[in-house]
């Protein structure tokens, strides 16, 4: 089934955010042309329709929130992501940075401890022929045992610390890119490259992200899901 067209309006608004994220010194063009091909109106709730393309974060179920544009495009860039990498994304969410990973990486495997905003997200993803992501349900800083090593790895919730299990998960040459800082309003982008000789810690700036929580996710009571 063919994609709804865009509204003249919508077209306009994507331009002009595009405009804005090169300003903003967005340069990789295939990180633009991800977000581009990506409709973010369909990722937030109703109400916020009319904000799809402002380039500010946004609500969304269980409370959390689809990130600002120029977040997503400065850690999608900073990831270096080629055709053929094998990509970890730590909280799926509304699935938006998911499906911009799905246009630039040969395989996404996300897992998101909201199960309600992970079938929601499939769902998008699904609707949007993305067919090269893997969803799972559950606690994220346990990264993905069974599929290491990630070229790549995105974490969008903040922790104390890089959990461990995402670092030691990286292949030789690989990079993680993940907000880190206890506090909310003292988070710092950090992007973290594995090499021969171990770790390189790099310092992309500030950063507000929702905590990243640990534990067994709860899942919902039967009749509740």
């Amino acid at each position: 089934m063919a994609e709804p067209a865009a509204d003249a309006g919508s077209i306009q608004r994507k331009l002009r955010l595009l405009m804005e994220l090169r300003r903003a010194g967005i340069a990789d063009a295939r990180v633009l042309g991800a977000i581009e091909k990506t409709p973010r109106e369909r990722f937030v709730l109703s109400a916020f329709a009319d904000q799809a393309y402002e380039n500010v974060a946004l609500p969304i179920d269980h409370g959390q929130t689809i990130s600002q544009p120029y977040v997503v495009a400065l850690m999608t860039e900073k990831l270096e992501l080629g055709a053929r990498h094998k990509m970890l994304e730590i909280g799926t969410g509304s699935g938006y940075q998911t499906a911009i990973l799905a246009r630039l990486a040969r395989r996404v495997f996300t897992i998101e401890r909201h199960r309600e905003l992970l079938r929601q997200a499939e769902g998008r993803l699904a609707e949007l022929r993305l067919h090269n992501v893997v969803f799972r349900f559950g606690d994220g800083s346990k990264g993905w045992p069974e599929q290491v090593p990630f070229d790549r790895v995105i974490v969008t919730a903040a922790a104390a610390e890089v959990p461990p299990a995402l670092i030691d998960g990286l292949a030789p040459g690989g990079l993680l890119v993940a907000p880190v800082g206890g506090d909310r309003r003292d988070q710092q982008l950090l992007r973290v490259r594995r090499t021969d000789n171990g770790f390189l810690t790099e310092d992309l700036g500030l950063v507000r992200f929702v905590p990243l929580v640990t534990g067994p996710p709860v899942r919902p009571e039967a009749g509740n899901a």
